[in-house]
């Protein structure tokens, strides 16, 4: 655990950082990326989780179906691969901390309070 309290990969090796789904490095269309980040979806923990990313990547398609600079394109689609690849991690990170035994480092004992 570092200064902040927040858990690092070397102090939980168990906490190991997801790798993107395959094909990521293969997307050049936006419609690719529309297919990609929603398999993405499927992979949440949870029902409510998967539907607000579904919505939220559905908005953001519409709103960006009118760029046409092939430049702007590829970095929308940098972006957004990165920007999955983050709330996989942290989604599943997070699965994977409170599912941890009681008595793991990630789960220190509550300290008791005496009055």
């Amino acid at each position: 655990m570092n200064r902040g309290g927040n858990f690092t990969r070397s102090s939980h090796p168990q906490l190991l950082r997801m790798t993107p789904l395959p094909g990521a490095e293969l997307i050049q269309k936006p419609l690719q990326l529309y297919r990609y980040l929603l398999r993405c979806c499927k992979q949440l923990p949870t029902e409510n989780i998967r539907q607000h990313y579904r919505h939220a990547i559905r908005q953001s398609y519409r709103v960006h179906a009118d760029e046409d600079g092939a430049e702007r394109i590829q970095q929308i689609i940098k972006r957004a691969i990165e920007d999955a690849d983050w709330v996989m991690n942290k989604l599943n990170t997070k699965t994977k901390i409170n599912s941890l035994p009681a008595n793991s480092p990630a789960h220190p004992p509550k300290k008791l309070i005496s009055k």
